[in-house]
């Protein structure tokens, strides 16, 4: 029953979020047509956003790939969703009851706090359950002990993280009916702030003059398949023919591949944003049943795609400024000492692009690129600072990659090293 509850009921997030709009919605006593509108809708546009997603991710993998093949790269590449399956190997019974246990102490932290958020983004509460059951038991906790003070931790971060985003999700968003629910927040909140402090937010991405002949990169979908096709078409050469044909691409060739996981990336951002609106424009009016009646002004924390659509370009920009600063960062940090980081693409392409829309919000065109730019040395640094940290769990090759967890880890074993 508990594997049920955890792994498919609140182990999926669209079920998840789907859950909280039915309950929004029957606190609100809607007719029984609304409610079945609405928990359908708000699920379904979570499935697209995700499906949107896995697609995003097939291509930048892909990608990845051939950019490895391509320099020869020996490294860590950071990635959420492998190290937490091989934690879960060993913490996977620790890790559901801290993620039961904190969405209760979200719950109550916003109904007793001033910090009124909902975290919704599953995926990420997992993940943040999982570095908290690795790192506490290093710590020597286990059992009862390990559960409560996981559980407790993960509760408040997943307040003070929105909480802490906000002043610029509002900039962002022009309202405040939704945060962000991302545990890449401690990278935004320095865009954001950067870009307030060397940025002009005068000149935003979005006001990016096009002559009339080139009329056609005004449309989000076509400047972004342009420029994947660019990246895909410079790099796929060094990687080699046999190389992408033989392992990629089963057999077609290799620079028609490139070009169709260039056209597939767009598409993917396409059906993101296509999710995301469906999502917010149905989650939002269903939550205000759970601020009325349990946690007053409570807001939904959400995934970091929700504020794509509030400035595509800056999307792109991001992710390549934080791309390039995840390229130099690969070789300054075997100087200072530290493993080498290979730039995680998936990583870059959602907490850079998150990062340059916090940028441009507050820091236009100036603020976008910097901003990003000093997230991918973040999510660069964090990891490799973090790896000795999970290494005596058996972790070397492998740890998380967004700001948040590298932030909660490497303080968090601090801490308990000056204990023990």
């Amino acid at each position: 029953m508990l594997d049920f509850l955890m792994n498919d009921i609140l182990g999926t997030p669209a079920i998840l979020v789907g859950l909280f709009a039915l309950f929004g919605l029957l606190l609100q006593k809607k007719n029984i047509a609304d409610i079945i509108a609405g928990t359908l809708k708000t699920t379904m546009g979570f499935i697209i956003l995700g499906g949107g997603a896995s697609i995003l991710i097939g291509s930048l993998d892909a990608f990845s790939k051939i950019f490895t093949e391509a320099f020869h790269i020996n490294g860590v590449i950071p990635n959420n969703e492998a190290i937490v399956a091989i934690a879960q190997q060993t913490f996977g019974k620790e890790t559901a009851m801290i993620m039961f246990f904190g969405m209760v102490a979200n719950i109550l932290f916003a109904r007793f706090t001033p910090f009124k958020y909902i975290f919704l983004t599953g995926h990420h509460t997992l993940f943040m359950a999982c570095l908290l059951s690795a790192v506490l038991s290093t710590g020597g906790f286990t059992g009862v002990p390990l559960v409560i003070i996981g559980s407790v931790l993960l509760g408040a971060l997943m307040v003070l993280s929105p909480a802490m985003t906000q002043p610029y999700t509002r900039k962002v968003t022009g309202s405040d009916d939704f945060a962000m629910g991302h545990f890449g927040s401690f990278g935004y909140l320095t865009a954001g702030f950067i870009g307030a402090k060397f940025g002009n937010k005068a000149k935003s991405t979005e006001d990016i003059k096009v002559p009339k002949s080139l009329g056609f990169l005004r449309d989000t979908s076509i400047s972004i398949s342009l420029t994947m096709a660019l990246l895909y078409l410079i790099i796929a050469p060094f990687a080699g023919q046999s190389f992408i044909e033989s392992q990629l691409s089963n057999g077609q060739n290799f620079i028609v591949y490139s070009f169709i996981q260039a056209i597939t990336f767009a598409a993917g951002v396409y059906i993101v944003l296509a999710g995301v609106r469906m999502l917010i424009a149905e989650i939002i009016p269903a939550f205000k049943g759970i601020a009325d009646k349990i946690v007053p002004n409570a807001k939904p924390a959400l995934d970091c795609p929700t504020i794509f659509p509030f400035a595509p370009n800056a999307v792109i920009i991001g992710f390549l400024s934080s791309f390039v600063a995840g390229l130099i960062a690969m070789f300054i940090l075997p100087v200072i000492g530290l493993k080498v980081i290979v730039p995680g693409v998936v990583g870059h392409f959602f907490t850079g692009a998150a990062a340059g829309v916090y940028g441009n919000a507050t820091g236009g065109r100036r603020g976008a690129i910097i901003g990003a730019f000093v997230n991918g040395l973040l999510i660069s640094l964090l990891p490799a600072l973090l790896l000795p940290v999970l290494g005596g769990l058996g972790f070397e090759g492998s740890t998380f990659g967004d700001a948040d967890f590298g932030i909660v880890g490497i303080i968090l074993g601090k801490m308990i090293t000056l204990f023990q």
